[in-house]
């Protein structure tokens, strides 16, 4: 019976030509051994699985054959080839750092060095996991791997460049190997399925290079996995049950209830998966980097950052079509809002759920909506100073459809609102400070490259400029602030920070730090189509600045502010003389 070898080690590369995924490194390699410039030290860095230690094998026997190919490679007929095949050559040692560690085995390393070949012209030493060598057999290490003797070669492996110390560094000539791609993995384990005779699905061989991540090794023991499980016959279903994969389909659903805001089919969804024992963190993840690829396939300069085949790119590009790309921001910020607070929640279920209901909310009729309102409901509040329409010009076309009536404005009852003739504020105007711009922290009111899209999609359409006060625009500016009881930073400042006019239809928002512009910048595009969207008017535009406010004209006393405080809310007042308080 013949003894069974894992893939893995079965197809191993013996070749630069079979060699995965690294092609111009191999072909540099193998130009410096045509052209006999040989460095003394190489260091060969990359993450694992991606052919170092084979690239030093191979590298190691092709330098000693003594009849070379006309394409570079091994003849594998001459001595030296012959006993690198059956493990017998003297001339090349391999040390595995990871377990060999120590000052005394380097030592012992140093001695090796200094016994020249027996046949061949070089004796090459390949040291695995050099990263975990110690300080002291580094610093030993260093004389010899600076000033070898002529025919000894060292060529060092590892998965951690940066735990190097410099001085190695600079003895070596480095060579960086890349993550081998998905369609040069599915390619290189179809051909390992027809020698092996198994039957396999193209699909099903991407999930196993998904899974490998870059590895090759891991990717041909996934494989051996796989097939075993499914005797022989690898599936797309067989793979990813073997595999514990969370199939894409389900954030494809996902992604449809989305775009309809079906909550309860998302909900239901989520209970699927749950059913099939995934992590709800692990799909939230998965959620997140489905949303993220989806954003890659809507442009055509981005879709090939994909790590995946030529089909499921298609049809990620074909789903992000159907999503605007406002939805699919928006998506990726709240998945990892969610994976940020997921270890913090008292109930992980509920979490997910209250995303998965924001998510479908994200492309719901609501005004303005941003996952944070009502859905498909109106605003329950409605704005708090309403103003008399503005005359309308009776050859201004007319709105598509009506809008829906405003609800009437719910005042608190423990905060009674005097009538404004009655206020003493009125009678007594109050000097306010002056404000004079000072722009701070330069760019960071700019909008970002994902803004300036949306903002031209809105501007490609028919324009309005419709007449309407300042009154109107303060109303709609205020009303956008109270659909949004759950963004505080966002309502506090736009209650407190109003649009100041410097030309026609151009405003400047006057805030107190770097905070307040990064959130109106964040929700600048929602407020500029609420606000063209109530008055009408798509010429409007603002610009958040931090002012520097000078000093006010007028000190006050503390008499004159608790005057002042008892004008703006009477009810203090009863509270001064029910406790008997008094200001000095």
């Amino acid at each position: 019976m013949e003894h069974y070898i894992v893939s893995a080690r079965k197809y191993r590369p013996t070749t630069f030509a079979s060699v995965v995924g690294q092609k111009p490194l191999a072909a540099a390699l193998k130009h410096a051994i045509a052209t006999d410039k040989l460095a003394h030290a190489y260091l060969f860095c990359g993450s694992r699985g991606v052919g170092k230690t084979s690239c030093a094998r191979i590298f190691a026997k092709t330098i000693n054959c003594e009849h070379r190919t006309d394409q570079g490679e091994a003849c594998n007929e001459c001595e030296s080839c012959k006993a690198f095949n059956a493990g017998t050559s003297l001339n090349i040692i391999e040390l595995d750092a990871a377990s060999h560690n120590g000052i005394d085995d380097m030592k012992a390393l140093i001695e090796q060095v200094q016994m020249p070949p027996v046949d061949g012209r070089y004796r090459v030493f390949i040291i695995d996991e050099v990263h975990m060598l110690s300080s002291a057999a580094f610093n030993a290490f260093l004389k010899t791997l600076e000033e070898p003797p002529q025919y000894v070669i060292f060529i060092l492996a590892t998965t951690e460049k940066h735990k190097i110390i410099p001085t190695i560094l600079s003895r070596c000539q480095i060579y960086d190997f890349s993550r081998i791609t998905i369609s040069d993995m599915v390619s290189h384990l179809s051909m390992v399925a027809s020698q092996e005779g198994i039957q396999t699905e193209t699909p099903a061989l991407g999930v196993i290079a998904r899974k490998a991540d870059g590895a090759m090794r891991d990717a041909l023991s996934i494989f051996d996995q796989v097939a075993a499980a499914s005797m022989g016959n690898i599936t797309y279903q067989s793979a990813i049950d073997n595999l514990n994969i969370l199939d894409s389909a389900y954030y494809g659903r996902i992604v449809e209830a989305m775009l309809g805001g079906n909550v309860p089919a998302a909900l239901v969804i989520y209970k699927e998966v749950r059913d099939k024992g995934f992590d709800s963190q692990f799909f939230i993840n998965g959620l997140g980097l489905y949303m993220r690829d989806l954003m890659l396939a809507m442009h055509p300069a981005t879709i090939n950052l994909l790590e995946t085949d030529e089909e499921e790119k298609a049809q990620m590009e074909q789903t992000a079509r159907k999503c605007p790309p406002q939805m699919i921001y928006r998506a990726m910020d709240l998945c990892n809002d969610a994976d940020l607070n997921y270890r913090a929640a008292a109930n992980k279920q509920f979490l997910v759920e209250l995303t998965l209901v924001k998510l479908c909310q994200l492309c719901s009729p609501s005004p303005g909506n941003s996952g944070d309102g009502e859905g498909q409901l109106q605003p329950i509040a409605a704005p708090r100073a309403q103003s008399s329409p503005a005359p309308q010009p009776s050859a201004a076309p007319a709105p598509a459809s009506p809008a829906p009536a405003p609800a009437a404005p719910v005042v608190p009852p423990a905060m009674p609102q005097a009538p404004q003739a009655a206020r003493p504020a009125a009678a007594q105007p109050i000097k306010r400070p002056s404000i004079s711009l000072s722009i701070k922290g330069k760019g960071r009111a700019a909008q970002p490259p994902v803004a300036q899209e949306a903002q031209a999609a809105y501007n490609s359409g028919p324009k309005q400029a419709q007449p309407y006060t300042q009154e109107a625009l303060l109303s709609a500016w205020v009303a956008f602030a109270d659909a949004r009881p759950t963004e505080r930073i966002l309502v506090n400042t736009m209650l407190a920070c109003k649009p100041v006019e410097v030309e026609a239809d151009r405003y400047f928002v006057p805030v107190d730090d770097a905070i307040q512009v990064d959130k109106i910048n964040e929700f600048k595009l929602e407020i500029l189509a609420h606000l063209r969207q109530s008055l009408h008017n798509d010429n409007i535009d603002f610009d958040a600045r931090i002012a520097q406010r000078g000093a006010s004209p007028v000190t006050w006393t503390n008499r004159e502010v608790l005057q002042h405080m008892v004008a703006e809310h009477p009810s203090i007042e009863g509270v001064i003389n029910e406790f008997g308080f008094k200001m000095a």
